[in-house]
């Protein structure tokens, strides 16, 4: 015990991921560095394509960027026309579901998974996220396990998501709170 806390043995702690998915994922490392990051940011064809080889499920007309970070791309599914920005950062340790004509903008992490604080073994815990159609996930924002952010919501930048947030609807902050409706001028 130190400061009345008890002590836990970082060397006991064991992945509960399968070989099958590290092996998956260190394969993707490599052709990522090899293959995805490297191709010319207009190569959305060529991207889809080695994310399909590796079991995500793209769908036509996706654009996905090559400094884009996906974890494990059988757990990725992305909808028609989705867009998928510079930088962002897919950890799909769980399924993360981009819905048709939905935006993730630059910078942006979606993380589906964490740890149970509460187990001195800190067990790993998953959950996945949805993003809805016509959604926007505007430029570095943090959505975390278990969200779903609604069709048509906008996200603002530098928003932190724990919650679900609602159709149609304007959030912003830290943690992320409805601002206003989103309203469509035509």
């Amino acid at each position: 015990m130190v400061n009345g806390q008890p002590q836990v043995d970082l060397s006991q702690f064991r992945s509960q991921l399968s070989w099958r998915n590290k092996l998956l994922r260190a394969a993707w490392g490599v052709v990522w560095v090899i293959l995805f990051r490297p191709s010319p940011r207009l190569a959305f064809c060529w991207r889809r394509w080695l994310l399909r080889c590796f079991g995500a499920r793209i769908a036509a007309g996706v654009r996905v960027y090559p400094s884009v970070r996906v974890y494990y791309p059988p757990h990725l599914e992305l909808g028609s026309q989705a867009l998928v920005g510079p930088d962002v950062d897919l950890y799909c340790v769980d399924r993360i579901i981009v819905e048709p004509n939905a935006m993730i903008s630059q910078y942006s992490y979606l993380c589906t998974a964490s740890h149970d604080y509460r187990d001195p073994q800190l067990p790993l815990t998953t959950a996945p996220i949805r993003v809805g159609s016509q959604a926007w996930v505007c430029a570095d924002v943090f959505v975390g396990p278990g969200v779903t952010i609604g069709a048509g919501a906008v996200v603002g930048a530098r928003a932190t998501v724990f919650h679900d947030i609602e159709p149609w609807v304007v959030a912003a902050g830290n943690p992320a709170q409805k601002i206003k409706d989103r309203v469509l001028s035509v």
